[in-house]
Order: structure tokens, then sequence, then C-alpha cells
């Protein structure tokens, strides 16, 4: 079973698919590279790991009631 991702819950989190690098932070989730989603069984999982990531990261904002307008980066 895979572990779920905590999308901005440590510094440390991060996994690469494909050529696609994904870090986790405090403040901001990097996604960096590309990634081929082929029809296959591979190019499926690749694209439940960027999901998994990308609704991660959407819940965990939806969760802060003190949601800045920007972070001014």
């Amino acid at each position: 079973m895979q572990q779920p991702f905590m999308a901005y819950e440590n510094e440390t989190d991060g996994f690469t698919t494909g050529n696609l690098s994904i870090t986790n932070g405090i403040e901001m989730i990097t996604i960096e590279g590309s990634l081929n989603i082929t029809k296959d069984k591979e190019g499926l999982e690749a694209a439940l790991k960027l999901k998994r990531v990308v609704d991660a990261a959407i819940e965990a904002l939806k969760r802060d009631r003190n949601l800045p307008d920007s972070l001014g980066h």
C-alpha cells in the first residue's frame, strides 16, 4: 500500500516518477520535469502518483482556514 503524500507537512518528503521530481515543502510543493502518461499500466501508475500529490495539495489547501491570498514569492 502506498503511503499517503502529506502535502505541506515537512521539507523532506519527495520522490520522482519518470522525469518528474516532486518535492514537499511547508509553504510550497515543487513539481519539476516531464512525465509521459502512456496508455498502459506504467502510464496508469504514473498518472495515479501525480494525482495523489495534486489531490493531497488541494485537500490541504481547502482545510487551511487562514490561507493567505499570496505568499509574495
